[in-house]
């Protein structure tokens, strides 16, 4: 079965009625009333000769189960009528065949087709447009692959989980968060976790506090991997080397610590605020945000080349996977809240090496001119020319800093530059890109919201040199770096480039990672993904 094929091909499809009668009461009503629903469907009840796809009750009884499964997905079988289908079906059925139950069969047999389109299409592409949330939204949302002819031979077989499955997005990162969320969901049918108190004083190494003992036990009930051995041999009411399971150890400081690092914590081993209130959040927020990222998993993962850059905002990493399989991956720093990074798709064109800066208006006016009204030193300290739009020197003491018009501030290239030694660029309408920078020391940082809006790449030469050998570029990167000019440097083929937003991640050993939601974009989603459908929304 292949219900992803496209649409294509759909002229060519056999009929595959067998002997119906054309004046069927039900076809003859069901052909009539398609012609007023989408393209899909139309032909779907072309491909059956307009036969009834929904007549038979065993039918919607198995479609019926299949949607209840959606919740493994996050999505919610009620948007879907799971619940209703058969009491639907049993009242639709319960009369004889005069023309009035015709007309009644066949519009029932049209919306639940419907609902089987729209929950496919959810499983493919997402429940939520994303541009109604997020109106910076520029990564294209390809439309629904699915075979009229395929799907026909589906609901008359009955293989609709099968269907689903195929119709789920076929990466492993969408198939983590899966098996996450039904972990998070065991977790909660065992009643969660308690909280650990508010306190004043941080949780430190050396404690003794009943805090202690219960953070040994919130820690084995997370199922870290690497910290079920140390939290298993230290659960409350165990003996840890003879010692009070409400002393703070060394092996739990070490285990706080690996915890801090993989949910973007200063790894610090001290349970103070932002850990605490990490570890306190109820398992159901969990559930949650498992859910909605799995929404955005929908968005972007279909359509993907085999080689392409990912950068993940909210887990500040890049990760290129490579055309040989490999995956290189580096920490980055992007916007602040205030100057976020956004959402988008294009394709890497070129470098720009020894790169010079022009101040963007928004940095120019909110940071640079404060600074040169204070102290006009700043600029040649910072290596700023003045020019004028056309390019020509300015001097900066001839010019009202209070209205300076319509100037151009110019960084010089060089250590000092703010882009660093090298950018890697491609096009879009948010003049955002990738680049080096002279403030190594903010990778240190767990969390790294720092920039204004564009990508600091850590190790970004290393980077660069890789895509100029995979694309069979043949330019020496260092090289190039150290001629001391200014140049762009074209890549032979673009690279596909993905800048998105996700505040869980599954980590290969099946782990879930949960990042601070730092653009605040969580709750919206949250709220559109669970906003009941209206059945006018439904699919056709």
């Amino acid at each position: 079965m292949a219900i992803l094929s496209g649409v294509s091909g759909i002229a060519q499809a056999e009929d595959p009625s067998t002997g119906q009668d054309d004046a069927d009461s039900v076809s003859q009503a069901i052909a009539r009333l398609a012609e007023e629903e989408g393209v899909f469907l139309q032909a779907f009840y072309d491909a059956r000769g307009h036969r009834p796809a929904w007549h038979d009750g065993e039918t919607v009884a198995a479609f019926a189960a299949a949607l209840h499964t959606l919740d493994s997905d996050g999505l919610m079988p009620q948007d879907y009528q799971a619940d209703s289908l058969m009491t639907t079906h049993r009242q639709v059925y319960a009369e004889g065949d005069s023309e009035g139950d015709s007309e009644r069969e066949a519009r029932f047999d049209l919306h639940v087709s419907r609902l089987l389109l729209t929950a496919l299409a959810h499983l493919q592409r997402g429940k939520v447009d994303p541009r109604a949330i997020d109106p910076d939204w520029e990564i294209p949302i390809e439309a629904v692959e699915l075979d009229p002819v395929d799907l026909s031979r589906v609901v008359d077989a009955q293989r609709f989980e099968q269907a689903f499955a195929e119709a789920r997005p076929a990466y492993a990162t969408y198939e983590r968060l899966r098996s996450g969320l039904a972990r998070y969901r065991t977790l909660e049918r065992l009643g969660g976790w308690e909280s650990l108190s508010m306190r004043q004083q941080a949780l430190r190494p050396g404690d003794i506090d009943d805090d202690v003992a219960l953070l040994r036990e919130r820690l084995a009930i997370m199922g870290e991997v690497e910290l079920m051995a140390a939290a298993i041999e230290a659960f409350p009411g165990a003996v840890l080397e003879g010692r009070d399971p409400r002393y703070y150890d060394a092996k739990l400081e070490a285990a706080v610590r690996r915890y801090q690092r993989r949910h973007l914590l200063e790894g610090d081993g001290i349970v103070g605020p932002q850990t605490l209130a990490a570890l306190n959040v109820p398992v159901a927020d969990r559930i949650d945000q498992i859910r909605l990222n799995m929404e955005r998993a929908r968005w972007l993962l279909h359509g993907l080349p085999e080689s392409f850059v990912l950068v993940d905002i909210a887990g500040y990493r890049l990760s290129y996977f490579r055309p040989n399989g490999e995956i290189w991956r580096s920490r980055i720093v992007v916007g602040r809240p205030y100057r976020r990074t956004p959402t988008l798709r294009s394709e890497i064109t070129h470098m720009t090496v020894n790169p010079t800066w022009t101040i963007p208006p928004t940095i120019l006016r909110e940071d640079v001119l404060p600074a040169v009204r204070r102290d006009l030193g700043y600029l040649w300290r910072e290596r700023i020319q003045v020019l004028s739009p056309s390019g020509a020197p300015l001097d900066p003491w001839e010019i009202d800093w209070s209205r300076p018009g319509n100037v151009v501030l110019r960084q010089s290239p060089g250590p000092h530059n703010a882009l660093g030694e090298l950018v890697v660029r491609f096009p879009n309408d948010h003049m955002v890109y990738l680049h080096d920078t002279p403030s190594q020391g903010l990778f240190a940082r767990e969390q790294r919201a720092a920039s204004s809006g564009c990508i600091r790449v850590e190790n970004i030469g290393e980077f660069a040199q890789l895509l100029f050998d995979d694309t069979d570029s043949g330019h020496d990167v260092r090289a190039q770096i150290d001629r001391g000019e200014t140049r762009n440097v074209r890549l032979a083929e673009r690279m596909p480039v993905i800048l998105h937003y996700w505040t869980v991640h599954p980590a290969e050993d099946g782990q879930l990672a949960f990042r601070p939601d730092i653009y605040e974009r969580d709750d919206a989603l949250l709220q559109a993904l669970d906003r009941p459908l209206s059945q006018q929304r439904l699919g056709g």
